[in-house]
C-alpha cells in the first residue's frame, strides 16, 4: 500500500498535462503512461532503497538525509522555488545515475525500449525529486527541532517516511 501511495502521489504530482506528455512519447494512452510511469517508479524506488540500505552506498544515504534536511526559508528561497531545488542536488545526481540501470530493468519488464524509458526518467526526476521533498517535510519533527537522520536505526524511518512502507 506504501508503495502505490508513493506512485500515487507521483502521478498527482505529475498531473494530467505531464503524464499526456508522457504517453504521447510512448505512443499509448493515458492508461498505457500510468502503468510505465507507475513501473518506473517502482523500480526506481526499490533500487533507491536497496541502494540505501546496503553497507557500501553512502552517497544514497546522503541523499536521502539531505532531502530530509529543513529547506532554506525567507528570502534565501527566493519564492520558495529555490529552497526545494538546493535541498534535493545530491538526490537529483543519485537519481540520474540509477536511471540507465533502471531504464534497462523497466525495458525488459515492459517491452518498451530503453532509451524512451530513459527519457520517461528524465521527465519523472523533477518530480520525484518534488515527491521526496513534500513526503519527507509532511514527516519532519515541529519547527525548531532536528530532521530525522539516517543514524542507527534513523535510516528505515527515514526511507519509509519518504518512499513508503514498501519492501525491504
Amino acid at each position: 500500500m506504501s508503495e502505490s501511495s508513493f506512485q500515487d502521489d507521483v502521478l498527482g504530482e505529475l498531473g494530467d498535462d505531464g503524464l499526456s506528455e508522457i504517453a504521447s512519447l510512448l505512443g499509448t494512452d493515458t492508461d498505457g503512461a500510468r502503468e510505465t510511469v507507475a513501473t518506473t517508479v517502482g523500480a526506481m524506488t526499490g533500487d533507491l532503497r536497496q541502494k540505501a540500505e546496503s553497507d557500501g552506498d553512502d552517497e544514497v544515504r546522503q541523499a536521502f538525509a539531505e532531502v530530509a534536511e529543513p529547506q532554506l526559508q525567507g528570502v534565501a528561497t527566493l519564492g520558495g522555488g529555490l529552497g526545494g531545488l538546493l535541498g534535493s542536488g545530491m538526490m537529483a545526481g543519485v537519481l540520474a545515475k540509477a536511471s540507465k540501470p533502471v531504464a534497462n530493468a523497466v525495458s525488459k519488464k515492459t517491452g518498451i525500449p530503453a532509451p524512451t524509458v530513459a527519457r520517461v526518467i528524465e521527465m519523472l526526476i523533477p518530480v520525484l525529486l518534488a515527491v521526496f521533498a513534500k513526503r519527507a517535510a509532511a514527516g519532519k519533527p515541529g519547527a525548531g527541532a532536528p530532521a530525522a537522520a539516517p543514524a542507527e536505526g534513523g535510516l528505515g524511518d527515514l526511507l519509509g517516511r519518504i518512499l513508503g512502507g514498501g519492501k525491504k
